[in-house]
């Protein structure tokens, strides 16, 4: 049954990926890199590289601001005492940006997502994750100068207890992206 959730995760990964990437579907612009490092509570460190793809749409547009996101596909390494887990996550992120002022080049926004993630050993730290499909949590606040985007925010791996024991990894992150 394992493997049959862990081929369907990289199915998901496979096709969003080509979503992601076609110009037909995604558009000439749009699209991010980012770089981000966190630590756990208990001390494993979290590196994380990524690609993300704005969605191309705006909901609940207000004075106050609007609802909009991006989908990002990342990478992410979890190290402690020369202990290492890597994983691949893809998740939609939703976003509320809130609107400044036409001539302000600044735009502050709170965002919170859902994702899947895929690692390769769900052991780390004395942690047992007891899967190699994990959910990614997150919840930041961020603000965009130009096109650099910097966030700090919270970030939460389990399995929702679709396996026992799911000790769970909380993550504080800060990151930044640059949006071309």
């Amino acid at each position: 049954m394992e493997k049959l959730v862990l081929s369907a995760v990289c199915l998901v990964f496979v096709c969003s990926t080509v979503f992601l990437c076609s110009p037909a579907l995604a558009g000439s612009s749009g699209y991010g890199v980012s770089a981000g490092y966190g630590q756990s509570c208990d001390n494993i460190d979290i590196f994380r590289l990524g690609v993300q793809k704005q969605f191309s749409c705006h909901w609940f547009e207000t004075g106050l601001g609007f609802l909009s996101g991006y989908f990002e596909l990342s990478y992410n390494l979890w190290e402690e005492s020369g202990e290492q887990t890597h994983g691949v996550a893809l998740s939609p992120v939703f976003a509320y940006y809130f609107n400044t002022s036409d001539s302000s080049n600044v735009t502050p926004y709170l965002e919170g997502g859902v994702g899947a993630a895929c690692i390769d050993d769900y052991k780390i730290a004395g942690r047992n994750l007891s899967s190699n499909l994990q959910f990614e949590n997150r919840i930041n606040l961020g603000v965009i100068i130009h096109q650099i985007d910097i966030k700090l925010g919270y970030m939460h791996y389990s399995n929702a207890s679709l396996k026992f024991p799911n000790d769970g990894i909380d993550i504080w992150i800060g990151t930044v992206a640059w949006h071309f």
